[in-house]
């Protein structure tokens, strides 16, 4: 009965995650709406009501790295904004590295933004569209404030301006709200201190002013730097604040070294979440485009040729029926598809559910559409596949599913959604104080409980609550864990340059620089890796020596009574952990500078209380330890 309770416990928090998680297409939303919009006019086979923008985000200009990549920049200005022409172009942070020679410090790079403002000037690119870029976390790091000489993203970027703002696009079908969520902090620190963004109340209210103006456009689109998964915001959250908007376009997470090549979810409002791959090592880029209200997109790859995008009908996974007149697709005449290319176009050759609807026809710019009957497909799911071929002989394929009733539902992926839609800080925060509480109440736990009896031959886990145990009873030992514990939650990590020029003190809980108080977000992701790399290996490395200690041995008996590698692998474990713990010395010293090294609590002289800590286990007095030795030795008889 009890294992039955308990599938079933664990099958209703499965089914809970997957439906936090894995958000359905077409889900009705809560929060303000617009007005509703009529079924006509429909997708028919004029060029009208079509609105198409670029998006490309972390370009990393580097002064040290991959000088190709400033290069196939300029040709993406000059050459696909030629082909594509799109209204407008959003560059979503990133514009430069801002990285020193040896990727560890932080630094503004006047020469980076040089090439990066030259390469729109010589491309002329601003004169053919609309080029609105803003700053990501690395154009923002290492600048004390905003009026700094080292904040260049005055001086060369071609928007200029500084925090949130509303862009409206105008057409005459319509307007079209573009809004800006600009988390980047201020003052900046280096990294990884500022890998999270953060959003104050006034911001949230001057964000919240734009989104009640956008109401009465024919859609919103927010866009920034950061996922909202990395956004820190007070209440209501800043995906609160875009919920009347259809999509949330950004940066940042690249993809993942590969691991997320797709990062697309639904908040629960029904707004999108797409994060553009990025441009810096993937050559990554986005196209999305309005057809009569109806959103579609595709994320490409630079020269890629031909550039397909389906935008009726439109996918249904990435539909919303609050956001988007989706009934306009069951009254179109013509299926409508955008295709660039260098060359001609020779093809356009459209299949649903694998049945040839033969090629679609030429009207002007990128578009070309086919007559078709929607209602053909108006139950169920469906398969749209577009295939395009050039006079170069390139061929694209482009597919998705959709369908016409709103009732059904198609899931975004697991992982996607959990890193776009979890708030990875506010995780980071209870897994640090969780794993934090687990080594204390341990500590506590065996300081205060009786000794296990030892009255026959110890198992290993019998062997581990005696080894914590006597650990914990050894006031040298205890007091020294139980205290760097505490200071790991309490204690400033480091004191150092944060910015250079400006002094400033690293807490878990977050950092102190310039006068400001950053919150922590990074902090807990550090954290977490100093307990279980560093705090928890110690102590398990302690005892374990401790035991041997008590088992009668010496640092150089131990090694030859163990059978096999045993003994030797634990030491080396250990000494791989205080290797890396020296290596963060080295980082804190290229990062923030010689007074952060020699000021590191956490850092240098840890190195040295663990180094104490490990000589005493085996120089400590055989008399300190002569009741546990002889338990020891009377089990071992048994």
């Amino acid at each position: 009965m009890l294992k039955l309770a308990a599938g079933l416990l664990a099958a209703a928090a499965v089914a809970l995650l997957l439906d936090c998680y894995t958000p359905a297409g077409s889900r009705p939303a809560e929060g303000p709406r617009r007005r509703p919009r009529a079924p006509q006019p429909a997708p028919g086979a004029e060029a009208d009501n079509l609105l198409w923008v670029v998006q490309v985000s972390d370009i990393h200009i580097s002064e040290f790295w991959d000088p190709k990549r400033p290069t196939d920049f300029e040709k993406f200005c000059s050459e696909t904004i030629d082909i594509i022409q799109p209204a407008l172009v959003l560059a979503t942070g990133d514009l430069t590295d801002a990285k020193t020679r040896d990727k560890l410090g932080s630094e503004q790079i006047e020469a980076e933004w040089k090439t990066y403002h030259s390469i729109l000037k010589r491309s002329r690119v601003m004169e053919k569209t609309k080029w609105i870029d803003i700053k990501g976390n690395h154009d923002s790091s290492n600048i004390p404030h905003l009026d700094s000489v080292w904040n260049y993203y005055r001086k060369y970027s071609a928007w200029h301006k500084e925090g949130s703002f509303h862009y409206i696009h105008t057409t005459s079908f319509g307007n079209y709200s573009f809004i800006c969520v600009d988390a980047t902090l201020s003052p900046g620190p280096k990294r990884p201190y500022n890998f999270f963004g953060i959003l104050n109340t006034n911001q949230m209210e001057e964000l919240s002013f734009m989104a009640t103006e956008s109401l009465h456009s024919n859609h919103t689109i927010w866009f920034g730097h950061f996922p909202t998964s990395t956004i820190i915001s007070p209440a209501p959250g800043i995906r609160s604040l875009m919920s009347s908007a259809t999509a949330y376009l950004c940066g940042h997470l690249h993809t993942m070294g590969g691991l997320m090549p797709v990062l697309h979810s639904q908040h629960r409002g029904g707004t999108l979440e797409l994060e553009v791959g990025d441009w810096m090592d993937n050559r990554r880029y986005r196209i999305l485009a309005f057809d009569h209200d109806l959103l579609s997109f595709a994320d490409l790859s630079f020269e890629e040729w031909p550039v397909v995008l389906i935008t009726n009908p439109k996918s249904f996974l990435y539909s919303s029926s609050v956001h988007e007149p989706l009934v306009k697709i069951l009254h179109s005449t013509h299926i409508r598809i955008l295709a660039f290319s260098p060359s001609v176009i020779v093809s356009v050759q459209v299949y649903i559910d694998g049945v040839d609807l033969g090629n679609a026809h030429y009207v002007s710019g990128p578009l070309y559409v086919l007559k078709w009957n929607p209602q053909n497909y108006s139950e169920g799911f469906h398969h749209i596949n577009v295939t395009v071929q050039d006079a170069s002989g390139r061929i694209s394929t482009r597919h998705h599913i959709f369908a016409m009733e709103e009732n059904l539902s198609l899931r975004f992926a697991f992982w996607p959604s959990v890193i776009l839609l979890t708030d990875h800080y506010v995780l980071a925060r209870v897994l640090f104080v969780l794993i934090v509480l687990i080594q204390l109440a341990l500590l506590l736990t065996f300081r205060y409980i009786q000794k296990p009896a030892l009255r026959e031959k110890p198992g290993l886990l019998t062997l581990t609550s005696y080894s914590l145990h006597v650990f914990s009873k050894t006031n040298i030992f205890y007091y020294s864990i139980l205290g760097l514990n505490l200071y790991t939650v309490l204690g400033p990590w480091f004191v150092g340059e944060i910015i250079d020029g400006q002094v400033g003190a690293c807490f878990s809980f977050g950092v102190f620089v310039g006068g400001s108080f950053l919150q922590g977000s990074m902090t807990f992701a550090v954290g977490i890796l100093q307990m279980l790399f560093f705090n928890l290996p110690l102590m398990a490395y302690l005892c374990w020596c401790l035991l041997l200690r008590c088992q009668g041995h010496s640092f150089r008996s131990h090694i030859t009574h163990i059978r096999g590698p045993m003994a030797v692998l634990g030491h080396l474990a250990m000494a791989v952990f205080l290797a890396w713990q020296v290596y963060s010395c080295y980082f804190l010293q290229r990062t923030y500078g010689t007074w952060a090294f020699f000021l590191s609590p956490m850092r240098l002289w840890l190195v040295a209380l663990s180094a104490a800590l490990i000589y005493k286990t085996w120089t400590l007095k055989s008399s300190e330890l002569r009741t546990y030795i002889v338990e020891m030795k009377t089990s071992q008889s048994h």
